[in-house]
């Protein structure tokens, strides 16, 4: 299979790292890039950004952006090369449905259903305000340790929600001001990484770190990409909340919004807990 991402430098890029280049049949070629990656193996928003690049290049069409994205997590996908098999399922005058599968050696390894559609009248109109935390403090880089995975050194941030990490909290509430170290723009390649790029909310009442890989993930997309005012310096802001964690398995409920208030996404995601420290 032919590599189509460049070789890694100094500067990452998720659009350099989210390219696909078509094999023919609804069949693009794609890498998975080691500089997002976590504990163990890629990223899961970073894995939803690749399978949402490979749609929306099926579906071709700027006019009618993705609004939902549910992906399944069948096997931890390896760095290196894969295909993504898209499918059109449906496409009506408004709406377009669409499968993928994200392969490697011919297994599968991320199932997803996607929805891209026209705007439509809104008819009704209201939404919950988003969190005043005031405007978007200076942000900080990890510090520069080998042991931290290589997803950390792609972000910027600044906490603003929950506890403290690993200090067994009552609450798992987390999240902050985030942006990409390199800025780009914050398109639904980046909401959908932003998605599940911080810290789990989990963690603030564990004891220490505690694995918990993704099932499965929802995106909604929840306001038109470019958002105006909204530079690729400038931090979105997130939050993250585990309400139940029972039989193994943990939710998480994220939002995204711009600074303004706007809110950009909204996620949710079955985790399995794998162990560690509570």
């Amino acid at each position: 299979m032919t590599e189509v991402v460049p070789p890694v430098t100094d500067v990452p890029s998720l659009r350099r790292d989210t390219a696909v280049r078509p094999l023919g049949e609804g069949r693009p070629a794609a890498a998975i890039s080691p500089e997002w990656a976590v504990p163990r193996g890629p990223n899961g928003g970073y894995v939803a950004a690749l399978v949402l690049r490979a749609l929306t290049a099926a579906v071709d069409d700027p006019g009618r952006p993705p609004r939902s994205l549910t992906l399944q997590y069948l096997r931890p996908p390896r760095f290196g090369d894969c295909e993504i098999a898209v499918t059109v399922e449906r496409e009506g005058r408004s709406v377009t449905v669409l499968s993928a599968r994200l392969l490697q050696d011919g297994q599968p390894m991320v199932a997803a259903l996607a929805a891209f559609a026209v705007d439509f009248d809104p008819g009704l109109d209201f939404r919950s305000p988003a969190p005043d935390v005031g405007p978007p403090p200076e942000l900080r880089a990890v510090p520069d340790d080998p042991k931290l995975p290589s997803l950390a050194r792609r972000l910027r941030v600044a906490p603003a929600f929950g506890p403290r990490i690993f200090s067994g909290a009552e609450e798992a509430l987390a999240g902050g001001w985030l942006r990409l170290a390199e800025p780009e723009e914050h398109d639904h390649l980046a909401l959908a990484l932003y998605c599940d790029a911080w810290m789990p909310a989990v963690s603030a009442r564990a004891r220490g770190p505690v694995a918990v890989p993704t099932m499965d993930l929802t995106i909604h997309f929840r306001a038109s990409l470019p958002h105006p005012g909204l530079d690729p310096a400038t931090p979105v802001l997130a939050r993250f909340r585990t309400t139940t964690a029972a039989g193994g398995f943990l939710e998480e409920d994220g939002e995204i919004w711009a600074p303004d208030g706007t809110l950009l996404a909204q996620s949710r995601q079955l985790a399995v807990f794998l162990g560690g420290p509570r």
